[in-house]
């Protein structure tokens, strides 16, 4: 139930409300499409959330509904301190680093959706929108997928997503769901150089990924959020050091195995979420991109037409 009380913004937040709220009765925070409420003492998460989701609607006070209650709790072992992440008191992930507290509240909650939210199809793949055309970028870890993300929004692409895509089956539109872009070892010192101006979160060093860095969302991105848009391009991109562009045209049939294997939950949506994936192939232009330069990555992205 909600209290009916006002939302604010989190930078509108004093920061001592904002850091008893997390201490204490908890922070509801919309991340469109859900609310989240977290719970943590650990100041490194108050920290990325301050920054990180300044523009983004909060309640400090009890009552309202949320999609996830999520903790992320300090656990002592003996000569270190180490994180963990609840999800209604449950804890689904071995302990981290302690520093690795505000990347753990992000990655926790991508699980928290790829594993309960089945409203969507949801696919591991960057998404981002132009004209009310959305291009979809599958590729697995360490593709430049998330450091090709943030050049393209910061060039005035809507980002809908850096991790997931959510595909309505009914409808065929994707639905936004823009958080922090997670950024890795020297693709975080790429974008402070070539975003100067942007907000960035606290620093995990020695994590699984290497050194992570998360970039906050554009104004125009967050603002946006609520607006779904429909798939027009499906590019397969992958960095590779010193390589020319080059673009190819990538097998339709392969697209859609592809797409499938990309998928968190293909399984609970059966014969129409395979129906929902062929058609936004057969709709889609699809493309393999290799690339060294994000210019030339980024220039190319803006001449496509639907």
């Amino acid at each position: 139930m909600s209290l009916g009380l006002s939302p604010r913004s989190v930078a509108s937040v004093p920061q001592h409300e904002l850091l008893e709220a997390l201490r204490t009765t908890g922070l509801y925070l919309r991340t469109p499409p859900f609310v989240v409420h977290v719970r943590s003492a650990i100041p490194i998460v108050a920290e990325g959330l301050s920054r990180l989701y300044a523009r983004h609607v909060c309640w400090t006070e009890p009552g309202h509904f949320a999609d996830f209650h999520v903790t992320v709790r300090r656990q002592w072992r003996p000569g270190r301190a180490l994180c963990v992440f609840e999800l209604d008191g449950l804890r689904p992930f071995t302990p981290l680093a302690y520093g690795e507290a505000y990347a753990f509240f992000e990655w926790g909650l991508n699980w928290c959706i790829t594993s309960h939210c089945h409203h969507w199809i949801t696919l591991h793949a960057a998404v981002l929108e132009r004209d009310g055309q959305a291009v979809v970028m599958p590729a697995p870890p360490g593709s430049g997928k998330s450091t090709l993300c943030a050049a393209l929004m910061m060039a005035g692409w809507r980002l809908m997503s850096d991790e997931m895509a959510l595909l309505d089956p009914s409808s065929g539109l994707l639905t936004a769901s823009p958080r922090p872009i997670s950024l890795k070892n020297t693709s975080i010192s790429v974008m402070r150089s070539r975003a100067p101006d942007a907000v960035f979160g606290p620093m995990a060093h020695d994590t699984l990924k290497g050194t992570v860095c998360h970039m906050q969302v554009s104004p125009e991105s967050t603002a946006q959020a609520d607006v779904p848009a429909r798939p027009a391009w499906v590019v397969f991109p992958r960095y590779v050091a010193d390589a020319p562009l080059t673009v190819t045209s990538h097998p339709k049939a392969q697209a859609l195995l592809n797409l499938h294997r990309n998928s968190f939950n293909h399984h609970v949506h059966g014969r129409q979420g395979f129906e929902a994936l062929a058609d936004v192939v057969a709709q889609c232009d699809v493309f393999d991109l290799r690339y060294s330069q994000l210019d030339d990555a980024v220039a190319w992205f803006d001449r496509l037409e639907g």
